[in-house]
């Protein structure tokens, strides 16, 4: 059972390294439209200037309608090519972006985490002992004691 989940582990980890890198979102999407565009110039027999215009305007989800495919490999590459940029390089990229608007800077890091931690604890061991002290002390009451009579 754990062999059949291994490709969508790696799957999901390729997916979580693309996101946390602008420079790796930004290059995939160049990639794809390089290889779109090359691909949709072989098989419709056009020139670079048009496949790869045709790739950008594809990407986007525009679809100017200036330059659509004939070919059924051709439609088959902008399937492709439609759903990965909506399913995962649109929202990645949006997603990366929206991460850094939201940022707190306020929030605390480890360190500072653990530094407060380390001083509440001070902090209470020294009330207890200066609850203790009180509490042996000859004729002290304690203060819960007062405020309930």
């Amino acid at each position: 059972m754990k062999a059949l989940l291994l490709p969508f582990k790696a799957i999901y980890r390729g997916l979580v390294y693309f996101a946390n890198s602008p420079r790796t979102l930004m290059l995939s999407y160049a990639l794809m439209i390089v290889i779109a565009a090359s691909l949709y110039s072989i098989f419709e027999k056009v020139g670079v200037g048009d496949s790869l215009w045709w790739a950008v305007v594809t990407a986007s989800t525009v679809g100017y309608g200036d330059i659509s495919p004939d070919t059924w490999q051709a439609r088959a590459i902008a399937v492709v090519l439609i759903s990965t940029m909506v399913l995962l390089v649109i929202p990645l990229i949006t997603a990366h972006f929206a991460s850094k608007l939201i940022v707190d800077t306020d929030a605390f890091r480890h360190e500072e985490q653990e530094e407060l931690k380390n001083n509440l604890r001070v902090v209470r061991r020294l009330l207890e002992e200066m609850a203790a002290k009180e509490a042996t002390a000859p004729g002290s009451a304690s203060p819960l004691a007062e405020a309930s009579d």
